[in-house]
């Protein structure tokens, strides 16, 4: 039997669902909870309503159903996957790599689940190229060694209004708890080696944060050509101009603007604006 390995994912790769269809790739949506009714992510609510909602109430995320991560998998054997590589959001900021992991042991398809130890573009950008290697019919081994290495290399960083959401989300990870509000210092995060929220920097005010995030970005990869994103929670117009300061700056291969998922909206509420970078050679 001719080998044919399938991508999975979860809807925190914000990637679109054109791009999903294209590549075929298989996302299992992340849950959450609103006023006690449950949802799909990006399956029974979109990122506008998440935000609506939060005006009113602190929607909270929730673990993948493991149905839905089984029926992930059978779709894929049904279309003639022999094997899979489920390539998770990370395992420091979510549990749904233990609940993935579970359904992956006991399915007659291998499943081979990797941490991507981080999530958003960052994780989607892993998922692409995962996809395009193995169209190409690469083996899983080097689809895995190849996406471990670009994420060494890969830059993920955010800066967003306000902390609260995270800090009641529970995902604040090793950035500062304590921030300067009436100051309005706030802190560029990034996601670090570990797949934890961290700061990298710190700034007055949203205008001087995104440059800061904008100069941080020019610094570390001014001299590469390189894959960019820029991800987005209900702030088109800011993302792009940015993108189009990036564009102007860096020699860039590849690039996308994308909001946020529903699921990582709820965690950083409106407002957020991040960059993710990786060279596109590695």
């Amino acid at each position: 039997m001719d080998r044919k390995v399938a991508i999975i994912t979860d809807s925190a790769c914000d990637l679109s669902e054109e791009q999903i269809r294209e590549n075929h790739i298989y996302m299992v949506p992340l849950r959450m909870s609103v006023a006690g009714r449950e949802y799909r992510d990006r399956v029974d609510i979109d990122a506008d309503t998440i935000y609506d909602m939060m005006a009113t109430t602190l929607p909270k995320t929730s673990l993948p159903d493991a149905e839905d991560v089984r029926a992930a998998y059978d779709l894929a054997m049904a279309d003639g996957c022999t094997e899979g590589i489920h390539l998770s959001i990370s395992s420091g900021l979510s549990g749904a790599m233990n609940v993935v992991s579970l359904v992956a042991a006991e399915h007659p398809m291998p499943i081979r689940v990797v941490d991507t130890l981080t999530l958003s573009a960052a994780e989607g950008m892993l998922v692409l190229e995962a996809a395009r290697m193995a169209r190409e019919g690469a083996a899983t081994d080097d689809i895995v060694n190849r996406v471990r290495r670009i994420r060494q290399k890969q830059l993920g960083m955010f800066v967003i209004k306000t902390l609260e959401y995270l800090r009641k989300g529970g995902r604040i990870g090793l950035v500062e708890g304590a921030i300067g509000q009436l100051l309005q210092i706030q802190p560029i995060v990034f996601v670090n080696d570990d797949g934890v929220y961290q700061t990298l920097a710190k700034s007055r005010g949203r205008k001087n944060s995104v440059e800061k995030m904008f100069q941080a970005a020019i610094t570390r990869y001014a001299r590469q050509r390189v894959r960019l994103w820029v991800v987005h929670g209900r702030a088109q117009d800011e993302a792009e101009a940015l993108m189009a300061r990036l564009r102007e700056t860096l020699d860039v291969a590849f690039s996308c603007i994308a909001p946020v998922s529903p699921a990582l909206g709820v965690h950083t509420g409106p407002g957020l604006l991040g960059i993710i970078l990786a060279p596109a050679e590695v």
